[in-house]
């Protein structure tokens, strides 16, 4: 019955993923049905590791993330885990052989969210490193499937894709990062007088990592390219809406694209996909 258990492991990593993001699910969904269950697996993991430091206030997040933390590389080892999200993703890791050093670099970065920090231009771009893009990198694991030449080829790419992702996620909740929990990500960037050169210094950085991402999405395994390319687009068009607002607003409201919109995207990469334009 450890196939049942097994199941049912990953089908709550698959509730988790769509319940906590639209978007990522959508994309999932268009990806070839043999890569889907593993991108909810590693999703899960990301997705309660986050949400420890993120939201659980009345705990103690430093203890709950070091036993996380433990959990994981014990689930790793053994092959199994009575934890439902660790037991999902460590049947991903192993299959796929993922760095242990790319989990390590993103609880680290984890571990960086504890406690209330502004962030210099070193650690901004460890932390990027951390909690993006490793992720990207982890997925491009199985989207490579085991072609070590090909995941070599592409690893610049997923990096840069997973970086503009993660700044653009730093502008969208600017406000909740700074209010609520007390940090601000974006180096030499007085907050508190957050400008138009400095949204514009931050969307320039955005904007080459984007183009460097899209060059790798073309060069993906045909069963990840039309998933990872609707991805892209929602976040383009996320990103097309935070440039056109103004500092002062982005600081007060977090920006999004509706349902409905997300629904019009992802028919408009459908069709472009099967016309070979991507």
């Amino acid at each position: 019955m450890k196939l049942l258990f097994d199941q049912v492991s990953e089908a709550c990593s698959l509730i988790t993923t769509k319940k906590y993001s639209t978007s990522f699910s959508l994309g999932i969904r268009l990806l070839h049905p043999e890569l889907r269950q593993s991108i909810y697996s590693i999703y899960g993991f990301v997705r309660f590791a986050d949400e420890i430091v993120d939201t659980f206030h009345d705990h103690n997040k430093k203890e709950l993330l070091e036993e996380f933390k433990r959990d994981t590389y014990f689930a790793i080892e053994r092959g199994i885990s009575l934890n439902p999200i660790l037991n999902s993703f460590q049947a991903v890791v192993n299959k796929y052989n993922i760095d242990l050093d790319l989990i390590e670099k993103f609880l680290y970065s984890m571990e960086m969210d504890l406690n209330p920090v502004s962030y210099d231009q070193d650690t901004y771009e460890k932390y990027i490193l951390g909690s993006a893009e490793v992720v990207g990198l982890m997925c491009l694991k199985v989207f490579c499937e085991g072609d070590q030449k090909e995941f070599d080829d592409l690893r610049g790419y997923a990096m840069k894709l997973g970086s503009a992702f993660q700044k653009i996620n730093f502008l969208r909740d600017i406000q909740a990062d700074v209010e609520g929990l007390g940090r601000v990500y974006f180096p030499e960037v007085d907050i508190k007088q957050f400008s138009i050169i400095d949204k514009l210094k931050i969307e320039e950085d955005i904007a080459k990592d984007f183009s460097e991402g899209l060059t790798g999405i073309k060069k993906l395994p045909i069963k990840a390219r039309m998933g990872v390319y609707l991805a892209y687009l929602y976040y383009v068009n996320l990103f097309k809406k935070i440039k056109k607002t103004d500092p002062e607003r982005i600081m007060n409201e977090r920006i999004r694209i509706s349902n409905g919109h997300k629904i019009r995207i992802m028919i408009g990469s459908y069709f472009r996909f099967k016309m070979n334009l991507i």
